[in-house]
């Protein structure tokens, strides 16, 4: 594979990189269905292995002999830019994860079909926009055994930097697609909703109906503003995590697990 030695971050090839914002990496006139960034050799060969293909990476120099050795006997012919440890944090203003990011192509994407054929429990995402918290869900997706994953277009890229570091590549373990249908129409696969909410109808997350319910599919929310009325008002229940000492809510990507664990099919 061709080794490139750059002095600068403005050095050729290096762009996507340092200086391409995530809109940008998502354009599709960049390569086919566009590019996200992999951070750590870890994350790089959780997405080698969910088949995805590497288009140039960067490395610190001490990387290529270390930890990166096994992710760069697996790139091929890309190309690999090397630069010192001090220009790479050029990008961010400190020490990068690991010293190796790896650009790569978007997967194509399942029908919402393809990705609920086979699935008993599902989450579905609605207006989550912090990337650190859609990198938690992820984690915890695969961890505790959500058969898989659908986001509104409202919710933030699961594919966004922050968001694979987070997950530390578990995004590409667990099927996902958007869902740009209301979440009612998950009715026409057999699923019953559940949305996670306040409301004088809710009921307890351990709620025996809920685990005896063959095809669940749980509908998550921003803390903040929490989910539409109009989704909470469509769902089949309404469901609540019983908390002590007058605590109402949890960070989603908190509540998100305590959901998984206590509905897990195993």
């Amino acid at each position: 594979m061709p080794i490139i030695h750059i002095t600068s971050l403005s050095d050729p090839g290096v762009e996507v990189f340092s200086s391409l914002t995530e809109a940008q990496l998502c354009d599709k006139r960049l390569s086919d269905e566009g590019i996200f960034i992999a951070e750590s050799g870890k994350v790089i060969n959780v997405a080698l292995d969910a088949g995805c293909k590497p288009l140039s990476m960067l490395s610190e120099e001490k990387r290529l002999k270390g930890s990166t050795a096994q992710v760069v006997e697996r790139m091929g012919d890309i190309p690999i830019y090397v630069g010192s440890r001090e220009l790479l944090n050029g990008l961010t203003g400190y020490p990068l994860t690991k010293g190796v990011l790896c650009a790569m192509r978007r997967p194509e994407l399942p029908s919402v079909g393809e990705v609920l054929k086979d699935a008993h429990l599902i989450v579905v995402i609605d207006s989550v926009t912090n990337t650190t918290n859609i990198g938690a869900i992820f984690r915890s997706v695969v961890a505790l055994g959500v058969d898989a994953v659908l986001l509104t277009r409202t919710t933030c890229d699961p594919l966004n930097r922050r968001a694979v570091r987070v997950s530390m590549g578990t995004v590409f373990q667990a099927p996902w697609t958007w869902l740009d249908a209301p979440v009612g129409s998950l009715h026409e696969y057999g699923f019953k909703t559940a949305a996670m909410a306040l409301t004088d109808q809710s009921i307890p997350l351990d709620d025996p109906i809920l685990k005896t319910t063959d095809r669940l599919a749980l509908i998550m929310g921003t803390e903040g503003d929490g989910l539409s009325r109009e989704t909470i008002s469509e769902a089949d229940y309404v469901v609540r995590i019983p908390m002590k000492h007058n605590v109402d809510s949890l960070n989603v990507a908190a509540a998100a697990a305590v959901a998984f664990w206590e509905l897990r099919r195993f």
